[in-house]
Protein backbone atom coordinates (compact mmCIF):
# COMPACT_ATOMS: atom_id res chain seq x y z
CA UNK A 1 0.00 0.00 0.00
CA UNK A 2 1.32 3.15 -1.22
CA UNK A 3 2.10 5.98 1.81
CA UNK A 4 -0.06 8.22 2.98
CA UNK A 5 0.18 11.63 2.47
CA UNK A 6 0.77 14.40 5.63
CA UNK A 7 -0.87 17.36 4.46
CA UNK A 8 -0.52 20.68 5.89
CA UNK A 9 -2.58 23.60 5.20
CA UNK A 10 -1.35 27.20 5.50
CA UNK A 11 -3.94 29.10 7.01
CA UNK A 12 -2.76 32.49 8.59
CA UNK A 13 -2.47 34.82 5.85
CA UNK A 14 -4.72 38.78 6.85
CA UNK A 15 -4.41 39.82 3.09
CA UNK A 16 -7.33 42.39 1.91
CA UNK A 17 -7.36 42.27 -1.81
CA UNK A 18 -11.10 40.91 -1.68
CA UNK A 19 -11.75 43.85 -0.03
CA UNK A 20 -14.77 44.77 1.36
CA UNK A 21 -15.77 40.87 1.81
CA UNK A 22 -12.21 40.25 3.41
CA UNK A 23 -10.58 42.14 6.20
CA UNK A 24 -7.61 41.76 8.85
CA UNK A 25 -9.86 40.19 11.57
CA UNK A 26 -11.22 37.83 8.70
CA UNK A 27 -9.33 37.20 5.55
CA UNK A 28 -10.31 35.74 2.09
CA UNK A 29 -9.76 31.38 3.32
CA UNK A 30 -12.62 31.81 5.87
CA UNK A 31 -15.72 33.57 3.99
CA UNK A 32 -18.49 32.16 1.97
CA UNK A 33 -17.67 33.71 -1.94
CA UNK A 34 -19.13 31.40 -4.14
CA UNK A 35 -21.02 28.14 -2.74
CA UNK A 36 -21.99 27.16 0.40
CA UNK A 37 -18.08 26.03 2.13
CA UNK A 38 -15.34 28.61 2.75
CA UNK A 39 -12.20 28.25 0.88
CA UNK A 40 -10.71 27.00 3.80
CA UNK A 41 -13.23 24.50 3.73
CA UNK A 42 -12.93 23.53 0.25
CA UNK A 43 -9.35 22.71 1.05
CA UNK A 44 -10.15 20.40 3.92
CA UNK A 45 -12.59 18.39 1.68
CA UNK A 46 -9.77 18.29 -1.28
CA UNK A 47 -7.48 16.22 1.85
CA UNK A 48 -10.08 14.41 3.36
CA UNK A 49 -9.67 11.33 1.75
CA UNK A 50 -8.39 8.20 4.65
CA UNK A 51 -7.13 6.43 1.84
CA UNK A 52 -4.83 9.03 0.54
CA UNK A 53 -4.37 11.46 3.46
CA UNK A 54 -3.92 11.56 7.45
CA UNK A 55 -5.68 13.58 9.11
CA UNK A 56 -4.45 17.34 8.41
CA UNK A 57 -2.05 19.86 10.32
CA UNK A 58 -3.33 23.01 10.18
CA UNK A 59 -0.75 25.86 10.87
CA UNK A 60 -2.51 29.63 11.41
CA UNK A 61 -2.22 32.30 14.23
CA UNK A 62 -3.91 33.42 17.56
CA UNK A 63 -6.13 35.24 16.20
CA UNK A 64 -7.80 33.12 13.79
CA UNK A 65 -7.42 29.69 16.23
CA UNK A 66 -11.38 29.40 16.64
CA UNK A 67 -12.48 30.02 13.21
CA UNK A 68 -10.27 26.78 12.16
CA UNK A 69 -11.55 24.55 14.35
CA UNK A 70 -15.46 25.70 14.08
CA UNK A 71 -15.23 25.45 10.57
CA UNK A 72 -13.62 21.96 11.26
CA UNK A 73 -16.09 20.76 13.42
CA UNK A 74 -18.74 21.97 10.47
CA UNK A 75 -17.23 19.60 8.10
CA UNK A 76 -17.35 16.86 11.39
CA UNK A 77 -13.64 16.55 10.12
CA UNK A 78 -10.63 15.57 13.16
CA UNK A 79 -7.21 17.31 12.49
CA UNK A 80 -4.24 15.97 13.96
CA UNK A 81 -2.99 19.68 14.83
CA UNK A 82 -3.73 23.12 15.05
CA UNK A 83 -0.38 24.80 15.02
CA UNK A 84 -0.44 28.33 16.31
CA UNK A 85 2.57 30.86 14.80
CA UNK A 86 3.21 33.54 17.76
CA UNK A 87 4.78 35.81 14.92
CA UNK A 88 4.52 36.49 11.08
CA UNK A 89 7.91 34.66 9.66
CA UNK A 90 6.81 34.17 5.82
CA UNK A 91 6.30 30.22 4.71
CA UNK A 92 10.07 29.28 5.51
CA UNK A 93 10.02 29.01 9.22
CA UNK A 94 6.62 27.74 8.96
CA UNK A 95 6.98 24.61 6.84
CA UNK A 96 9.75 24.36 8.52
CA UNK A 97 7.97 24.00 12.29
CA UNK A 98 5.19 21.79 10.28
CA UNK A 99 7.74 19.96 9.08
CA UNK A 100 9.39 19.23 12.68
CA UNK A 101 5.81 18.46 13.94
CA UNK A 102 5.21 15.90 11.02
CA UNK A 103 8.52 13.77 12.19
CA UNK A 104 6.77 13.75 15.71
CA UNK A 105 3.22 12.74 14.60
CA UNK A 106 3.94 10.70 12.04
CA UNK A 107 7.82 9.83 11.56
CA UNK A 108 10.69 11.44 9.46
CA UNK A 109 10.04 9.70 6.49
CA UNK A 110 6.17 10.92 6.49
CA UNK A 111 5.56 12.20 3.15
CA UNK A 112 3.91 16.37 3.30
CA UNK A 113 1.62 17.98 1.15
CA UNK A 114 1.77 21.64 1.67
CA UNK A 115 -1.19 23.80 0.18
CA UNK A 116 -2.47 27.22 0.77
CA UNK A 117 -5.75 27.49 2.86
CA UNK A 118 -7.58 29.85 0.14
CA UNK A 119 -6.87 28.31 -3.84
CA UNK A 120 -9.85 27.81 -5.99
CA UNK A 121 -8.80 23.89 -7.35
CA UNK A 122 -11.73 21.86 -9.37
CA UNK A 123 -10.09 18.70 -7.55
CA UNK A 124 -11.41 16.32 -10.27
CA UNK A 125 -9.40 12.92 -11.29
CA UNK A 126 -6.70 14.76 -12.64
CA UNK A 127 -5.89 16.93 -9.72
CA UNK A 128 -5.59 13.71 -7.38
CA UNK A 129 -3.11 12.08 -10.66
CA UNK A 130 -1.00 15.14 -10.37
CA UNK A 131 -0.67 15.02 -6.19
CA UNK A 132 0.12 10.81 -6.73
CA UNK A 133 2.55 11.75 -9.27
CA UNK A 134 4.25 14.54 -6.76
CA UNK A 135 4.12 11.65 -3.95
CA UNK A 136 5.67 9.05 -6.11
CA UNK A 137 8.75 12.15 -6.86
CA UNK A 138 8.84 13.08 -3.11
CA UNK A 139 9.42 9.72 -2.33
CA UNK A 140 12.67 9.73 -4.57
CA UNK A 141 14.20 12.22 -2.74
CA UNK A 142 12.72 15.36 -4.62
CA UNK A 143 10.91 18.48 -3.57
CA UNK A 144 8.23 19.09 -5.21
CA UNK A 145 6.56 21.64 -6.66
CA UNK A 146 2.89 22.10 -8.65
CA UNK A 147 3.45 23.66 -11.82
CA UNK A 148 0.07 24.74 -13.04
CA UNK A 149 -0.21 25.11 -17.23
CA UNK A 150 -0.92 28.85 -17.72
CA UNK A 151 -4.09 29.56 -19.43
CA UNK A 152 -2.75 33.76 -19.84
CA UNK A 153 0.17 35.09 -19.77
CA UNK A 154 -0.98 36.52 -16.21
CA UNK A 155 1.52 39.14 -14.77
CA UNK A 156 0.34 38.33 -11.01
CA UNK A 157 1.94 34.72 -10.67
CA UNK A 158 5.40 33.78 -10.67
CA UNK A 159 6.72 31.11 -13.12
CA UNK A 160 8.13 28.02 -13.02
CA UNK A 161 10.60 26.59 -15.91
CA UNK A 162 10.47 23.09 -16.40
CA UNK A 163 13.75 21.04 -17.44
CA UNK A 164 14.47 17.67 -18.40
CA UNK A 165 11.88 14.82 -17.08
CA UNK A 166 12.12 12.30 -14.47
CA UNK A 167 11.25 8.75 -14.41
CA UNK A 168 8.00 9.54 -12.69
CA UNK A 169 6.63 11.78 -15.29
CA UNK A 170 7.74 14.97 -12.77
CA UNK A 171 10.51 17.47 -14.60
CA UNK A 172 13.13 18.74 -12.67
CA UNK A 173 13.36 22.50 -12.36
CA UNK A 174 15.61 24.64 -14.69
CA UNK A 175 14.75 27.96 -12.85
CA UNK A 176 12.02 29.76 -10.82
CA UNK A 177 10.76 33.55 -12.44
CA UNK A 178 9.56 36.53 -10.31
CA UNK A 179 6.61 38.18 -11.26
CA UNK A 180 7.69 39.18 -15.19
CA UNK A 181 6.00 42.32 -17.61
CA UNK A 182 3.87 41.52 -19.56
CA UNK A 183 5.67 40.68 -22.94
CA UNK A 184 8.24 38.65 -20.95
CA UNK A 185 5.12 36.29 -19.47
CA UNK A 186 3.70 36.29 -23.26
CA UNK A 187 7.19 35.06 -24.53
CA UNK A 188 6.76 32.36 -21.77
CA UNK A 189 3.85 30.98 -22.11
CA UNK A 190 4.34 30.85 -25.64
CA UNK A 191 7.57 28.58 -25.01
CA UNK A 192 5.73 25.98 -23.47
CA UNK A 193 7.86 25.00 -21.00
CA UNK A 194 6.81 27.39 -18.12
CA UNK A 195 4.19 26.64 -15.57
CA UNK A 196 2.61 29.13 -13.00
CA UNK A 197 3.79 28.58 -9.78
CA UNK A 198 0.89 27.35 -7.56
CA UNK A 199 3.11 27.94 -4.40
CA UNK A 200 1.81 23.74 -3.17
CA UNK A 201 4.93 21.33 -2.14
CA UNK A 202 5.56 17.80 -1.73
CA UNK A 203 8.24 16.44 0.34
CA UNK A 204 9.27 14.42 2.57
CA UNK A 205 9.51 15.80 6.09
CA UNK A 206 13.29 14.51 6.57
CA UNK A 207 14.21 15.56 3.40
CA UNK A 208 12.57 19.28 3.98
CA UNK A 209 14.51 19.50 7.15
CA UNK A 210 17.90 18.03 5.72
CA UNK A 211 17.94 20.68 3.11
CA UNK A 212 17.03 23.91 5.20
CA UNK A 213 19.93 22.59 7.50
CA UNK A 214 22.29 23.35 4.72
CA UNK A 215 20.61 26.17 2.80
CA UNK A 216 18.61 28.30 5.33
CA UNK A 217 19.79 26.71 8.90
CA UNK A 218 18.65 29.78 10.68
CA UNK A 219 15.04 29.05 9.90
CA UNK A 220 15.92 25.63 10.47
CA UNK A 221 17.05 25.80 13.87
CA UNK A 222 14.52 28.73 14.82
CA UNK A 223 11.58 26.05 13.63
CA UNK A 224 13.08 23.34 14.97
CA UNK A 225 13.43 24.65 18.12
CA UNK A 226 9.81 26.40 18.41
CA UNK A 227 8.37 22.64 18.12
CA UNK A 228 10.47 20.99 20.81
CA UNK A 229 9.41 23.46 23.02
CA UNK A 230 5.81 24.15 22.05
CA UNK A 231 2.97 24.12 24.14
CA UNK A 232 -0.40 22.40 24.23
CA UNK A 233 -3.70 24.44 24.94
CA UNK A 234 -6.90 23.13 24.46
CA UNK A 235 -6.61 21.82 21.05
CA UNK A 236 -3.93 23.91 20.04
CA UNK A 237 -0.18 23.38 19.81
CA UNK A 238 1.68 26.71 20.57
CA UNK A 239 5.05 27.73 18.74
CA UNK A 240 7.68 28.77 21.39
CA UNK A 241 7.31 32.41 20.63
CA UNK A 242 11.27 33.13 21.52
CA UNK A 243 12.60 30.82 19.74
CA UNK A 244 10.22 31.07 16.49
CA UNK A 245 10.89 34.85 16.60
CA UNK A 246 14.47 34.44 15.80
CA UNK A 247 13.56 32.72 12.15
CA UNK A 248 14.80 35.36 8.73
CA UNK A 249 11.42 36.60 7.62
CA UNK A 250 11.74 34.38 4.18
CA UNK A 251 9.60 32.54 2.02
CA UNK A 252 10.13 28.89 1.09
CA UNK A 253 10.94 29.67 -2.52
CA UNK A 254 13.76 32.30 -1.41
CA UNK A 255 14.86 29.95 1.65
CA UNK A 256 15.04 26.58 -0.69
CA UNK A 257 13.30 26.07 -3.93
CA UNK A 258 15.76 27.97 -5.87
CA UNK A 259 18.85 26.90 -4.14
CA UNK A 260 18.29 23.01 -3.74
CA UNK A 261 19.56 20.79 -7.28
CA UNK A 262 16.44 18.89 -6.20
CA UNK A 263 13.71 20.54 -6.94
CA UNK A 264 11.30 19.07 -9.46
CA UNK A 265 7.99 20.60 -10.65
CA UNK A 266 4.50 18.85 -12.15
CA UNK A 267 2.65 19.92 -14.69
CA UNK A 268 -0.68 20.54 -13.24
CA UNK A 269 -3.59 20.80 -16.01
CA UNK A 270 -6.24 21.01 -13.49
CA UNK A 271 -8.17 24.48 -12.79
CA UNK A 272 -6.20 26.41 -9.85
CA UNK A 273 -6.37 30.42 -8.95
CA UNK A 274 -5.12 32.11 -6.30
CA UNK A 275 -8.73 34.38 -5.42
CA UNK A 276 -6.14 37.34 -5.53
CA UNK A 277 -8.79 39.93 -6.65
CA UNK A 278 -12.16 40.32 -7.74
CA UNK A 279 -10.76 39.58 -11.29
CA UNK A 280 -10.36 36.04 -10.28
CA UNK A 281 -13.27 35.60 -8.52
CA UNK A 282 -15.61 36.55 -11.46
CA UNK A 283 -13.28 34.24 -14.37
CA UNK A 284 -13.95 30.65 -11.57
CA UNK A 285 -17.92 31.91 -11.10
CA UNK A 286 -20.56 30.32 -12.83
CA UNK A 287 -21.89 33.14 -15.45
CA UNK A 288 -24.97 33.70 -17.06
CA UNK A 289 -25.77 34.47 -20.23
CA UNK A 290 -24.93 37.90 -19.79
CA UNK A 291 -21.12 36.71 -18.74
CA UNK A 292 -22.49 38.00 -15.22
CA UNK A 293 -21.61 36.40 -11.91
CA UNK A 294 -23.88 37.23 -8.89
CA UNK A 295 -24.39 35.93 -5.42
CA UNK A 296 -26.72 36.83 -2.87
CA UNK A 297 -29.60 40.01 -2.93
CA UNK A 298 -28.80 41.07 -6.28
CA UNK A 299 -30.69 42.56 -9.63
CA UNK A 300 -28.92 42.88 -12.50
CA UNK A 301 -30.37 44.62 -15.76
CA UNK A 302 -28.61 45.28 -19.30
CA UNK A 303 -25.52 44.54 -17.13
CA UNK A 304 -22.60 42.30 -18.78
CA UNK A 305 -19.55 40.81 -17.90
CA UNK A 306 -20.15 41.71 -14.33
CA UNK A 307 -18.85 40.67 -10.51
CA UNK A 308 -22.09 41.47 -8.21
CA UNK A 309 -22.22 40.35 -4.66
CA UNK A 310 -24.12 40.77 -1.65
CA UNK A 311 -23.64 39.90 1.96
CA UNK A 312 -26.34 42.47 3.16
CA UNK A 313 -28.49 45.00 1.16
CA UNK A 314 -29.89 44.17 -1.85
CA UNK A 315 -28.00 45.25 -4.87
CA UNK A 316 -29.33 46.71 -8.24
CA UNK A 317 -26.72 47.60 -11.24
CA UNK A 318 -27.84 48.60 -14.40
CA UNK A 319 -26.38 49.15 -17.94
CA UNK A 320 -23.00 48.64 -16.90
CA UNK A 321 -19.99 46.23 -18.14
CA UNK A 322 -16.83 45.07 -16.62
CA UNK A 323 -17.82 45.55 -13.00
CA UNK A 324 -17.22 44.71 -9.81
CA UNK A 325 -19.95 45.63 -7.14
CA UNK A 326 -19.40 44.16 -4.06
CA UNK A 327 -21.67 45.02 -0.75
CA UNK A 328 -20.75 43.62 2.49
CA UNK A 329 -22.31 44.72 5.82
CA UNK A 330 -20.97 48.14 6.34
CA UNK A 331 -18.82 48.97 2.97
CA UNK A 332 -19.14 48.82 -0.64
CA UNK A 333 -16.70 48.53 -3.60
CA UNK A 334 -17.91 49.46 -7.04
CA UNK A 335 -14.96 49.46 -9.71
CA UNK A 336 -13.72 48.21 -13.18
CA UNK A 337 -12.96 44.29 -12.63
CA UNK A 338 -9.92 45.46 -14.94
CA UNK A 339 -8.89 47.43 -12.13
CA UNK A 340 -9.54 45.12 -9.49
CA UNK A 341 -6.01 44.23 -9.07
CA UNK A 342 -5.43 48.09 -7.03
CA UNK A 343 -7.96 47.12 -4.30
CA UNK A 344 -5.10 47.09 -2.13
CA UNK A 345 -4.16 50.42 -2.83
CA UNK A 346 -7.51 51.61 -1.88
CA UNK A 347 -7.59 49.21 1.13
CA UNK A 348 -3.70 50.93 2.57
CA UNK A 349 -5.57 54.57 1.79
CA UNK A 350 -9.16 53.48 3.87
CA UNK A 351 -6.48 52.12 6.94
CA UNK A 352 -4.10 55.50 6.82
CA UNK A 353 -7.52 57.36 7.48
CA UNK A 354 -9.24 57.23 11.53
CA UNK A 355 -12.51 57.06 10.25
CA UNK A 356 -12.23 54.57 8.08
CA UNK A 357 -9.25 51.98 9.34
CA UNK A 358 -11.77 50.23 10.78
CA UNK A 359 -13.66 49.40 7.64
CA UNK A 360 -10.25 47.77 6.75
CA UNK A 361 -9.77 45.35 10.04
CA UNK A 362 -12.96 43.96 11.19
CA UNK A 363 -16.66 43.30 9.96
CA UNK A 364 -19.29 44.43 12.23
CA UNK A 365 -19.66 40.70 12.64
CA UNK A 366 -17.33 38.77 14.70
CA UNK A 367 -17.40 35.20 15.28
CA UNK A 368 -16.12 33.58 19.07
CA UNK A 369 -15.97 30.04 19.86
CA UNK A 370 -19.05 29.97 21.20
CA UNK A 371 -20.81 31.60 17.83
CA UNK A 372 -20.41 35.50 17.80
CA UNK A 373 -22.05 38.61 17.37
CA UNK A 374 -22.86 41.86 15.06
CA UNK A 375 -22.86 45.16 15.90
CA UNK A 376 -26.50 46.43 15.34
CA UNK A 377 -26.27 50.42 16.36
CA UNK A 378 -23.75 52.17 18.22
CA UNK A 379 -24.36 55.85 19.68
CA UNK A 380 -22.79 57.88 22.65
CA UNK A 381 -23.62 55.64 25.97
CA UNK A 382 -25.18 52.85 24.55
CA UNK A 383 -24.85 49.89 21.65
CA UNK A 384 -27.20 47.18 19.96
CA UNK A 385 -25.79 43.90 18.95
CA UNK A 386 -27.17 40.52 17.91
CA UNK A 387 -25.86 37.82 20.05
CA UNK A 388 -25.59 34.34 18.57
CA UNK A 389 -24.52 31.45 20.41
CA UNK A 390 -23.97 27.64 18.85
CA UNK A 391 -26.45 24.83 20.67
CA UNK A 392 -23.89 23.00 23.96
CA UNK A 393 -22.21 26.38 23.64
CA UNK A 394 -21.54 29.11 26.57
CA UNK A 395 -19.61 32.17 27.05
CA UNK A 396 -17.27 32.68 29.71
CA UNK A 397 -18.08 33.76 33.42
CA UNK A 398 -17.59 37.61 33.28
CA UNK A 399 -18.41 40.88 34.31
CA UNK A 400 -17.69 44.87 33.47
CA UNK A 401 -16.61 47.95 35.30
CA UNK A 402 -17.96 50.22 33.19
CA UNK A 403 -21.25 48.78 31.80
CA UNK A 404 -24.73 47.33 32.09
CA UNK A 405 -26.51 44.38 29.70
CA UNK A 406 -30.13 44.09 28.81
CA UNK A 407 -30.97 41.01 26.89
CA UNK A 408 -33.82 39.88 25.08
CA UNK A 409 -34.15 36.39 23.75
CA UNK A 410 -35.35 36.23 20.00
CA UNK A 411 -34.99 32.23 19.18
CA UNK A 412 -33.87 29.50 21.32
CA UNK A 413 -33.26 29.15 24.81
CA UNK A 414 -31.15 30.40 27.08
CA UNK A 415 -29.28 29.51 30.48
CA UNK A 416 -28.80 32.95 32.60
CA UNK A 417 -26.18 33.39 35.46
CA UNK A 418 -27.09 36.03 37.24
CA UNK A 419 -25.03 36.65 40.65
CA UNK A 420 -26.04 32.97 42.76
CA UNK A 421 -29.18 33.13 40.71
CA UNK A 422 -29.34 30.19 37.32
CA UNK A 423 -32.61 30.89 35.03
CA UNK A 424 -33.97 30.12 31.71
CA UNK A 425 -35.11 32.63 29.35
CA UNK A 426 -37.38 32.02 26.41
CA UNK A 427 -38.28 33.75 23.23
CA UNK A 428 -39.68 36.82 24.09
CA UNK A 429 -38.27 37.01 27.63
CA UNK A 430 -35.70 39.29 29.25
CA UNK A 431 -33.28 40.22 32.21
CA UNK A 432 -30.94 43.01 33.32
CA UNK A 433 -27.07 42.60 33.64
CA UNK A 434 -26.37 45.15 36.33
CA UNK A 435 -22.91 46.82 36.19
CA UNK A 436 -20.38 45.13 38.16
CA UNK A 437 -22.45 41.88 38.64
CA UNK A 438 -20.71 38.22 37.73
CA UNK A 439 -22.61 36.56 34.73
CA UNK A 440 -22.99 34.18 32.44
CA UNK A 441 -24.78 32.77 29.35
CA UNK A 442 -24.92 29.59 28.03
CA UNK A 443 -26.90 27.44 25.18
CA UNK A 444 -28.51 24.33 26.77
CA UNK A 445 -30.79 23.66 23.28
CA UNK A 446 -30.49 21.74 19.93
CA UNK A 447 -30.80 24.91 18.42
CA UNK A 448 -29.26 28.06 17.48
CA UNK A 449 -29.80 31.00 20.25
CA UNK A 450 -30.29 34.51 19.19
CA UNK A 451 -31.11 37.49 21.55
CA UNK A 452 -30.50 41.20 21.23
CA UNK A 453 -28.42 42.79 23.91
CA UNK A 454 -28.42 46.35 24.96
CA UNK A 455 -25.27 47.56 26.36
CA UNK A 456 -25.28 51.44 28.47
CA UNK A 457 -22.59 52.69 30.10
CA UNK A 458 -19.29 55.61 30.44
CA UNK A 459 -17.14 52.67 28.02
CA UNK A 460 -18.28 50.05 25.79
CA UNK A 461 -15.26 48.32 24.47
CA UNK A 462 -14.71 44.73 24.39
CA UNK A 463 -11.71 44.86 27.05
CA UNK A 464 -14.04 45.68 29.19
CA UNK A 465 -14.32 41.82 30.30
CA UNK A 466 -12.97 40.73 32.97
CA UNK A 467 -13.52 36.47 32.72
CA UNK A 468 -13.61 34.35 35.62
CA UNK A 469 -14.16 30.92 34.34
CA UNK A 470 -13.85 30.25 30.38
CA UNK A 471 -13.43 26.82 28.92
CA UNK A 472 -11.66 27.93 26.01
CA UNK A 473 -8.58 29.19 28.02
CA UNK A 474 -8.83 33.07 27.42
CA UNK A 475 -7.89 35.38 30.16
Amino acid sequence: MAAKIVPVIMAGGKGTRLWPLSRASAPKQFIQFIGDRTLFQNTLERVADPELYEAAIVLTNEEFRFLVAEQARELDLKLAAVLLEPVARNTAAAVAAAAALVTELFGKDAIMHVLGSDYEIDANATYYDCVRLARDTALQGKLVTFGIKPTEPATGYGYIESGKALSTGAHAVKRFVEKPILEKAKEMVASGSFYWNSGMFMFSAAQLLAEMKEFAPDVEKAASKAVSKSTRDLDFTRLDADNFAKSPDISIDYALMEKTANAAVVPSPFTWSDLGSWDAVWKVGSRDESGNVSTGATTLVNTKNSLVMSHSLHVAVQGLEDVAVIASEDAVYVGHLKDSQEVGKLVKLLASEKKTAKLTETHPTSYRPWGGYTSVLNGERFQVKRIFVLPGKKLSLQKHHHRSEHWIVVKGTAEVTVGENVQMLRENESIYIPLGEVHRLANPGKILLELIEVQTGSYLGEDDIIRLVDEFGRS
